[in-house]
């Protein structure tokens, strides 16, 4: 029951992951288009559309915190791993458990504060976009909730991993991308 209830589970975490990466690269997508317009607007129209780089700042917000959100699913984040590989199986595991602990316990903080940030930020306007400025440190509170949930997922994938070689009187071996 709980291999089935792990396996939805890194099913559902990996759509999430792959829906973040989609929405990055539209918004990626529509950000080219935008510049393309301030240039066509700047040098064809004579009229430069101002918006443009306000718009940008926001866009670049969500596409980095999104992309760092799937880059904790993914396993794709830049460590340093020498120390943790030179250790042995038992202790590369309670490393490995550790950081991601930490890495959850992160993403806990980030997201409160974020919402305080939001909070705070909330009757201010962007210029030129007369959006709320909760709406830049927005996708900073989404990035936290889904970096502690992808990073306690791969807690939950460890300690189920660790009490099935146990019960099969094999070594735990490492997640993929460990």
């Amino acid at each position: 029951m709980t291999r089935k209830i792990c396996g939805w589970l890194s099913t559902a975490l990996n759509g999430l992951s792959g829906l973040c990466i989609f929405v990055g690269s539209c918004l990626m997508a529509f950000m080219l288009a935008a510049f393309g317009w301030l240039v066509f607007g700047r040098y064809v129209l004579n009229n430069t559309p101002t918006w443009v780089e306000q718009l940008s700042l926001v866009l670049i917000c969500y596409i980095v915190f999104l992309g760092a959100a799937a880059g904790v699913r993914e396993n794709t984040h830049l460590k340093v791993s020498f120390i943790c590989q030179a250790m042995p199986a038992k202790v590369q595991w309670v490393l490995r458990l550790a950081v991601d602990l930490a890495v959850c316990a992160f993403g806990v903080v980030m997201f409160f504060a974020c919402l305080e940030l939001m909070a705070f930020g909330w009757d201010t306007k962007l210029p030129m976009l007369q959006v709320p400025e909760s709406v830049r440190t927005l996708p900073v509170a989404i990035c936290g909730a889904l970096i502690c949930l992808f990073a306690a997922a791969r807690v939950l994938g460890r300690l189920e991993r660790k009490e099935a070689s146990e019960d099969a009187g094999i070594a735990p071996r490492s997640g993929i991308g460990d």
